[in-house]
């Protein structure tokens, strides 16, 4: 690995000389812009806008462009003068607890190698000290012309370090979340669990990259002039009708290609065909048609076209009961006619 910086580590008194390399590297499929009409490359050339000529390398250098549209060209000689201390070294700033760094924060990764037979020694301490406590370096370096947050850690036996992102450099979550009010039912969390345990932990060395794949492949089908691989018919889906009834058919699909007994089903879910909810309707119009046929009998006892069934009868006598209380009312001016006596 060709090590990309040179310099040393800052640890108290202890200065460690290293060398940068790259940590990652990427397998992704580079394509190259082609005419579409003869397949020529289409290449971007520098070219001054001033003398409109095509410019080597060498003659191209830094300028910083000013809010009127100045040049201000930067030297690398005057970026390496710069008043900062981490121009060449990695400032170790202290130490914290693995867990408390933001995995927003995580930028590239590099490893850090001892630079000369006299590095090994404080190399070797300081990795030590780090694997000792559990903790993390929190450092400052400067690379590609600017300053930058960094993390040390231990990866095997080699000091390995992550370019961070500065603090203000993470955006807030203001917005991002839903805005409807939403209520999770334990329910719903216990199926989630459920689905989150049967598909259990995913070792990582066993993923790979299906669509880089599947793009060599393509290529090689194209070289070779053979046809290329058809894609697959897409899985048949839908839309999510029911949360709890997904859950639970997430559940028996990932069991049943694990092998295992699908799980018993939760009481109050329904079966999935949750389409099929228009008879339901008609279950409601069906009750509202037995509804009316309760009533029927009060509406034939107050019209008393029939009054000789049994359940009608209480109907009659409670009709009835008012008639006399009327009737008695009616009876009552006869009585008054009782003054003519005393007038006799």
């Amino acid at each position: 690995m060709r090590s990309i910086w040179n310099g040393a580590i800052s640890f108290g008194l202890v200065s460690i000389p290293i060398k940068l390399v790259n940590a990652t590297e990427s397998h992704s499929v580079s394509f190259r812009q082609v005419h579409l009409e003869d397949g020529g490359r289409i290449r971007y050339r520098k070219v001054c806008e001033l003398e409109d000529r095509e410019v080597t390398q060498g003659e191209i250098g830094k300028a910083y462009e000013d809010a009127d549209g100045t040049m201000i060209p930067i030297t690398d000689e005057d970026l390496a003068a710069l008043p900062i201390p981490t121009a060449k070294t990695i400032e170790i700033e202290g130490f914290v607890p693995a867990e408390s760094v933001d995995p927003l924060q995580v930028d590239a990764a590099y490893y850090l190698a001892a630079n000369g037979v006299p590095a090994a020694k404080p190399y070797t301490l300081l990795r030590e000290a780090l694997r000792r406590s559990g903790k993390v370096a929190i450092c400052k370096f400067a690379l590609r012309g600017r300053e930058r947050l960094g993390m040390l850690r231990v990866v095997d036996d080699v000091l390995a370090m992550h370019g961070l992102l500065w603090p203000d450099e993470i955006r807030t979550t203001e917005g991002v979340a839903p805005d409807a009010s939403v209520t999770v039912r334990d329910k719903e969390l216990d199926l989630a669990d459920a689905l989150m345990d049967t598909l259990g932990e995913v070792d990582l060395e066993s993923l790979h990259d299906d669509y880089r794949e599947a793009v060599e492949e393509l290529i090689a089908a194209k070289a070779s002039g053979a046809e290329p691989p058809s894609a697959p018919a897409p899985a048949a889906g839908g839309k999510v009708l029911d949360l709890m009834a997904a859950l639970e058919k997430s559940v028996r699909e990932a069991k049943q290609s694990r092998g295992e007994p699908p799980p018993e089903p939760v009481a109050d879910i329904t079966a999935l065909p949750t389409p099929k909810q228009p008879p339901g309707k008609k279950s409601t119009a069906t009750t509202k048609k037995s509804t009316p046929q309760a009533p029927q009998p009060t509406k034939r006892t107050t019209t008393a076209k029939k009054p000789t069934p049994k359940k009608a009868t209480p109907t009659k006598s409670t009709t009835t009961k008012p008639t006399a209380t009327k009737s008695t009312t009616k009876k009552s001016p006869p009585k008054k006619a009782t003054p003519r006596k005393r007038s006799a």
